[in-house]
């Protein structure tokens, strides 16, 4: 049986939660113990501690060090919380006490980085001794950094995941798609273009199962087209760019935002083919039950519809 939470509040304390998270790290009692100041035989002490204190073993000893149980995944993952929140709490007393900053870490899939980075910057002007940590990365990366606490919230999508349960999310606004190319693609000055018309180019795409991906497959399939069979799979604008200029004969598959910023500062042309199908709109997802700070409250101001206009609740 589970002990109370009584119990576990009188036993458990700040160093066992970091002996977690590094033993986690390192997964060794050694590299941990370090990493913590503490001997090696202290650290297994400690880790003794926790256990009886949680009631159940959390790691089991294999021929790689130190590998985490069930429970032990479980648990680190709310000791990255309690840090992450600690941390939190430092800065925002800091910011309090100076009467300026404070510190947001906010992801945002590749589609919705320039609306995030508007925000951003307007939320800097604001409060310019504001710091940030910024993540771009697939939803269900994202949403799994949420939900150990390294991330306070971010713009993604919610329908990846496989516990959305721990979530609260806001609708932000749907995503519009285009196909951007190199200004010296074959099809550069057409005034429409059809899908048939891009089928025998190469594709950069998302990786299967994906979002924006699938999207594309409905495309081809609605349009009764074979999809190609030799894409380059990739989530990162830098890699899409450099492919699209050193191949012309390559089209990517991007939000429009994303689509319009490169077409503004690269030698990138938004081709002229309408997405008949729908793509899932964007969310401003959190952990659930979290406390939000004046930071992203702030920030969900400038990111949510004046409707809705606060962090997403429980």
């Amino acid at each position: 049986m589970t002990p109370s939470l009584n119990s576990i509040m009188s036993r458990l304390h700040a160093r066992h939660l970091r002996l977690l998270i590094e033993l986690d790290e390192h997964r060794s009692l050694l590299g941990a113990a370090s990493s913590v100041g503490l001997t090696q035989p202290g650290a297994s002490k400690a880790l003794q501690e926790i256990e009886t204190t949680f009631g159940t073993a959390l790691f089991t000893r294999t021929n790689r060090g130190l590998e985490p149980t069930a429970a032990g995944y479980c648990a680190i993952r709310y000791a990255r919380v309690v840090q992450t929140d600690i941390s939190n709490l430092r800065h925002d007393l800091d910011a309090i006490l100076r009467g300026v900053g404070g510190r947001l870490a906010v992801g945002a899939i590749m589609g919705a980085v320039p609306l995030l980075m508007k925000a951003v910057s307007q939320l800097i002007a604001i409060q310019p001794e504001m710091s940030f940590e910024i993540v771009e990365d697939t939803s269900g990366s994202l949403l799994a950094q949420i939900e150990s606490g390294r991330l306070d919230m971010a713009l993604c999508r919610t329908c990846v995941s496989s516990s959305p349960h721990l979530l609260s999310s806001s609708l932000i606004q749907d995503e519009t798609l285009a196909v951007i190319a190199s200004v010296d693609h074959p099809l550069k000055g057409a005034k429409t273009l059809s899908l048939e018309q891009l089928a025998d180019s190469r594709w950069i795409a998302y990786r299967a199962n994906m979002p924006m991906r699938v999207q594309l497959e409905r495309e081809f399939h609605d349009a009764g087209i074979r999809f190609p069979l030799h894409l380059v799979e990739t989530t990162s604008i830098l890699a899409t760019l450099s492919l699209l200029q050193n191949l012309p004969d390559f089209v990517a598959l991007v939000s429009i935002d994303v689509a319009n910023q490169c077409a503004q500062h690269h030698r990138i042309q938004i081709l002229p083919l309408s997405m008949s199908s729908v793509s899932d709109p964007y969310e401003l997802v959190t952990r659930r039950g979290s406390q939000a700070t004046p930071a992203m409250k702030h920030l969900a101001q400038l990111l949510l519809p004046p409707a809705q206009n606060e962090v997403p609740r429980a």
